[in-house]
């Protein structure tokens, strides 16, 4: 998995940043499941999936606060 990046997030519209954060969450299940039982190679998926939430909760975030009143 590679790294997504901020600005093609921010191009993106919320319900399609909801639904990629639903990914990423399924994702990371999955990777932890495969990790428990020792079948992950890659154990930097993991790292990159948690950013890729990040990211993409950091964006919903902005919006959110863009969206409230002063």
């Amino acid at each position: 998995m590679k790294a997504l990046k901020a600005e093609q997030l921010r191009k993106m519209t919320t319900r399609e940043l909801q639904q990629k954060l639903e990914e990423l969450k399924t994702e990371l299940y999955r990777l932890r499941v495969q990790h428990t039982v020792a079948q992950l190679k890659d154990t930097n998926s993991l790292k990159m999936t948690k950013r890729n939430i990040a990211r993409v909760l950091t964006v919903l975030n902005e919006r959110r606060r863009e969206e409230q009143p002063k």
